[in-house]
């Protein structure tokens, strides 16, 4: 959709109408306003509707890269427009936990759909105890676990190829990233410090 012209959008203040009662029925004058009328039309539209304009949900799906770029969000085209809309709609909020593991977590179930573990390889860690023994060593990689998100749906159902792009683009990039699709949540021995749920 183009907001440069619409055709057959009436103005919903034709200049025509607010001229001196001397051009009201000069036919040159009034047809000169009506061309006049037909080009801003879309434009008196779009400022009229403003508000829709800046709200992910109701703006034209041509709009949502601008608003996008508004958040410092890349939504990618090949998504639907649905998930596009979602992903500027909670952009801040995601900010907020960029970086960490709740950030990912997060950003996987809007963005692919999915439950997700992750597990860090950076061996930090701390201890209320002096002396305690050090983290081993790092193993520089960042785990990713995923599942479905609804029960009974089978690992292809997980996109692991879009998984990974989301995946490597939140992995610090001291970290290689590696993804593990499963068809359900992990067993419990495995269960990790943070997950998804």
């Amino acid at each position: 959709m183009t907001r440069a012209a619409v055709p057959g959008l009436p103005s919903r203040y034709p200049i025509g109408e607010l001229l001196p009662a001397l051009y009201a029925d000069d036919d040159l004058a009034q047809r000169f306003t009506a061309g006049l009328d037909t080009v801003l039309a879309p434009v008196l539209s779009t400022l009229d509707n403003l508000p829709a304009y800046v709200d992910p949900a109701l703006a034209p799906a041509d709009f949502l890269p601008w608003l996008a770029s508004w958040v410092g969000v890349e939504a990618d085209p090949a998504w639907p427009v649905e998930l596009r809309r979602a992903v500027v709609a909670r952009a801040v909020e995601l900010h907020r936990w960029r970086g960490t593991r709740r950030g990912l977590v997060e950003r996987l179930r809007l963005c692919c759909g999915v439950h997700a573990e992750v597990r860090d390889g950076g061996g930090a860690t701390w201890s209320a105890e002096p002396g305690a023994a050090l983290p081993p060593p790092p193993t520089g990689e960042l785990l990713v676990r995923v599942w479905p998100v609804r029960a009974g749906d089978g690992v292809d159902a997980v996109d692991a190829h879009r998984v990974l792009e989301v995946a490597t683009a939140a992995c610090p990039v001291h970290l290689t990233c590696r993804v593990e699709v499963l068809s359900g949540p992990p067993e419990a021995p495995d269960a990790p410090e943070q997950t998804g749920g």
